[in-house]
């Protein structure tokens, strides 16, 4: 099988190619953008943690024309205000079923399931996954989740996973060059 070197590591040429045709990125949160560890204080506050690195590669992929989309099991205002500071208006929360908000996301952008891909790290995400042109797994993704995923991230959740697809994604539209600007 014929690969393509990224920042990352060789990649297959099919990989790359679906990563060139992506239009709409669409990301699962617990264990994808954050560690997936949620902690909890005395007086009920929940905490999370979220890569500057993956808001970066968010920022410089919606620079580029490349839509985001963020699709989550769980209802959390860290998380609206995460999105909300990345300028990422398509949040679907509170989802036990993931597809039908796909679904929703593509016909209000007005895109195909081809242009589409989406991260995940749990059996939850594989439907979309398995929907989308490009599935991806973190590396930490439960072991089904990686079985049904196209590329598997070097990287694991939480820790700039999502910024490695961002700048595969990047690289497939030769736009490497295009990212710039403060961490977010």
């Amino acid at each position: 099988m014929s690969q393509i070197e990224t920042l990352y590591g060789p990649v297959s040429t099919d990989v790359f190619a679906r990563a060139g045709q992506i239009r709409l990125l669409v990301c699962d949160v617990d264990g994808v953008l954050s560690d997936g560890r949620i902690y909890m204080g005395n007086q009920g506050e929940e905490f999370k943690t979220f890569h500057t690195k993956d808001g970066f590669g968010l920022k410089a992929l919606r620079d580029i024309g490349i839509e985001v989309g963020i699709i989550t099991g769980r209802n959390s205002r860290i998380v609206s205000d995460r999105m909300a500071a990345l300028g990422i208006e398509h949040l679907y929360q509170g989802q036990g079923a993931k597809l039908p908000a796909f679904q929703d996301l593509l016909d209000v952008l007005g895109l195909e399931a081809n242009q589409a891909a989406y991260i995940g790290d749990d059996v939850i995400d594989i439907p979309v996954m398995q929907a989308s042109c490009l599935g991806v797994a973190v590396a930490d993704a439960h072991p089904l989740t990686q079985r049904a995923a196209r590329y598997i991230t070097r990287l694991r959740g939480g820790e700039g996973a999502v910024r490695e697809v961002c700048d595969l994604l990047l690289q497939a539209n030769q736009a490497l060059d295009q990212a710039q600007g403060a961490s977010v």
